[in-house]
């Protein structure tokens, strides 16, 4: 019996052994980038102009940054940085807030309210989710000029507010809530809004938080639709600044300037993970509601 136990705790621990090592390993693979271009973003043009892959700092991190900051990336100097971080931030927040709202309410009227076809508009709805956003992108773009939304943060971010997942990702969640907690709030005299508000929000907070973060990252990574629709510079997001930043030929590259334009592009993204981290992961993991 002691042979077998201990041939067991032997297991285990090769077990966890092997895990970790592949634990470690992934990180290393989607970290050496990173490190790659916050090292390169401390050195000056010439040292990465010659090949090299630095893997320690350098000494010119603080012009870098600056010259970054205030006047762009690249040989070029497009757009400063903190403009386009701005731009970015804030397409980003308005798509978050407008999906979860819009998606809020559309899953809500789906789940507790009878009407005829309901769920008829939901499978439209969720339908759309097949469709590939190149089939949609020139209507699209189309309906952004008639109205004369180009050039303008309402025409980079209304076309990117609805969503067909969080609209389902909820709906499954209101499906979760008791009938007697809608039942209970009806015979309190409470109406549709004041039960969405007390009863309804609380019970999502997590699921909300989640989806905030994921929703966030999508705008901030938006690349297609805010290179087709603006053309003003002031309106210019991060990911597409760093996509202009990049010349023709390596030689025409200030790679130091522009790594430091990309590694400040991470900084707010992962802000908003690591100081939502807690209600993420209960949001994507939590099963008791």
């Amino acid at each position: 019996m002691a042979d077998a136990a201990t041939a067991t705790r032997h297991r285990q621990a090769r077990s966890k052994l092997l895990a970790h090592a592949l634990l470690i390993l992934g990180v290393l693979i989607f970290a050496f980038p990173i490190w790659i271009a916050l090292m390169g973003s401390t050195h000056d043009a010439s040292t990465l102009g010659r090949g090299e892959v630095p893997l320690l700092p350098g000494p010119d991190a603080v012009e870098n940054y600056a010259t970054a900051w205030t006047q762009g990336g690249g040989r070029m100097r497009t757009t400063p940085a903190w403009v386009m971080l701005w731009n970015s931030a804030l397409m980003a927040l308005i798509i978050a807030v407008g999906k979860i709202t819009i998606s809020m309410l559309s899953a809500f009227a789906v789940v507790f309210f009878r009407f005829p076809f309901r769920m008829t508009c939901f499978w439209l709805i969720f339908i759309t989710l097949m469709l590939p956003v190149e089939v949609r992108l020139i209507p699209t773009f189309q309906v952004m000029v008639d109205l004369r939304l180009t050039d303008t943060m309402t025409g980079l971010t209304l076309p990117l507010i609805a969503s067909a997942t969080a609209t389902l990702l909820f709906r499954q969640f209101f499906l979760t809530i008791p009938d007697e907690l809608a039942e209970a709030a009806r015979l309190d005299g409470a109406g549709p809004l004041r039960f969405l508000r007390d009863v309804v929000l609380p019970l999502s907070r997590n699921s909300i938080a989640a989806l905030f973060v994921i929703l966030f990252i999508y705008g901030w990574n938006q690349y297609l639709w805010p290179l087709l629709i603006v053309t003003d510079r002031s309106l210019e997001t991060i990911v597409v600044g760093l996509s202009k930043s990049i010349g023709n030929g390596d030689s025409q590259n200030e790679w130091n300037t522009i790594m430091a334009m990309a590694v400040l592009a991470l900084l707010p993204p992962v802000a908003v993970v690591v100081a939502m981290q807690r209600w993420f992961v209960r949001g994507l993991t939590e099963t008791e509601k």
